[in-house]
């Protein structure tokens, strides 16, 4: 098959799993050293993925006991990360509910600049209630109003980085001219949400803007993706809800005018790798054992509106839980539906979500785990995988030294970076600037 699936890693602290900073060969400091992250991303880079991928919650959580909850911000970290190596993908979270556009776009072209074409921005418009208290918010605006200023957030940032003509910097030392004027554009938006006249500070990168990823799987997360998305993040368990997932978007950006091909669809997978699967078997067992119930015992009270006291570990999920509109919380859906389907009592849910918090976990042998890959690839269900290691440093390193290369003997994955900027990776168009794009137009 001539079709490669694309693959990033997700870091997140010390592995995925939730009890994954207990093992004993794990240091516990690793989360807040930037010369951990440097060499998870040169061991990315090794396996030729196409990137790496930080989330980001601008709040400390619900419990600080759980597991190591320092969040060093994702921008700092890749800027550091893009030193440290040449070609892999450096792609952050940031959100637009709390953040301004022109800061951010900023911040992220610069990165993109830094890292010679490298960076992605993952938009996300944030849930966690707890996060609006500290941007001077009473409450978290409802998710509609929060989409709406997603979609103008976008449409701003993406003004500002198009405002930069490809030939806009011309260094003429003897005419005394470094930038043409006419060639570097002011935005003047007046928005419902932003005022922003531009142009931007920062200009044109390797790959012209960088690459705008999105995670989310609700209605309003869909629309955002089909109308803005280079790549999507999602959560899905099983091959006919990822196919469903892939119809249904690719569908939607074709509907906003869009190619559906500009569009990857990587949905999670947790892999827990061992040489054979009953060594992997293992890990997941004393993985398990670590995980402290009473922790996401109280989350899930609060998520399905039942007292603690009131949930029977033993006994499958209550049935008078808390009801949600349809696709509004697609994280909430799929946990409820993960119980339902697999008839989970309350403690094998924990345990499921404390592995990878509804993404699809997987346990095997490397050879396992290459099989499951192809077949959610060759049966249409993604365009390939945001891996999240169960234990990030030997998990990543196993699947990288291991997964990896049985992929690329199938034909299902490079052997060689052919390009040096994400959007390559991707096999994405390089956007055209505001001025070269009225000209096509």
């Amino acid at each position: 098959m001539t079709k490669q699936m694309n693959l990033n890693v997700f870091l997140s602290g010390l592995g995925h799993h939730e009890s994954a900073w207990r093992l004993p060969h794990v240091n516990p400091g690793s989360n807040v050293d930037v010369e951990y992250y440097q060499r998870l991303a040169q061991i990315a880079e090794r396996g030729k993925l196409d990137s790496v991928f930080f989330a980001d919650i601008p709040s400390i959580g619900l419990h600080p006991a759980r597991r190591p909850v320092e969040r060093l911000d994702p921008l700092l970290l890749l800027s550091a990360m893009a030193v440290a190596t040449d070609r892999i993908g450096l792609i952050a979270t940031a959100s637009t509910t709390f953040e301004s556009p022109f800061s951010l776009a900023r911040r992220f072209a610069s990165l993109d600049v830094i890292s010679g074409g490298r960076a992605g921005w993952n938009v996300v418009t944030t849930s966690m209630k707890d996060a609006a208290a500290n941007f001077g918010l009473d409450a978290m605006p409802e998710p509609a109003e929060r989409y709406r200023r997603a979609h103008e957030f976008v449409d701003v940032a993406k003004g500002l980085w198009l405002g930069w003509e490809d030939d806009a910097v011309v260094v003429d030392k003897a005419a005394g001219v470094f930038a043409d004027p006419a060639r570097i554009h002011s935005l003047d938006h007046v928005g419902e949400h932003f005022c922003v006249k531009g142009p931007l500070n920062v200009g044109r990168s390797a790959q012209g803007h960088p690459v705008v990823v999105q995670a989310g799987s609700s209605d309003d997360g869909i629309g955002l993706a089909a109308a803005h998305g280079e790549a999507v993040f999602t959560a899905q368990r099983t091959v006919e809800e990822g196919q469903a997932f892939y119809r249904k978007l690719k569908a939607a950006t074709a509907a906003a005018g869009r190619n559906p091909e500009h569009i990857k669809i990587l949905p999670g997978i947790v892999p827990i790798l061992g040489s054979t699967e009953s060594e992997a078997r293992e890990l997941e067992r004393q993985l398990d054992e670590f995980v402290v119930l009473d922790f996401g015992l109280d989350q899930l009270s609060g998520d399905i509106g039942i007292p603690v006291e009131e949930i029977d570990l033993d006994a499958p999920l209550p049935s008078n839980i808390r009801e949600v509109e349809p696709g509004t919380n697609s994280r909430y859906e799929l946990t409820v539906a993960l119980a339902r389907r697999e008839n989970l009592t309350v403690r094998e849910l924990l345990l499921k979500l404390g592995a990878g918090r509804g993404h699809n976990n997987v346990v095997g042998s490397p050879e396992q785990i290459a099989d499951i890959l192809e077949d959610w690839f060759r049966q249409g269900a993604c365009d390939g995988f945001n891996v999240m290691p169960a234990d990030m440093i030997s998990g990543l390193s196993i699947f990288v030294d291991h997964v990896v290369p049985i992929l690329q003997q199938r034909g299902l994955f490079r052997r060689e970076y052919t390009g040096s900027t994400l959007r390559e990776h991707y096999g994405l168009p390089v956007p055209q600037s505001t001025a070269r794009a009225a000209v096509a137009v």
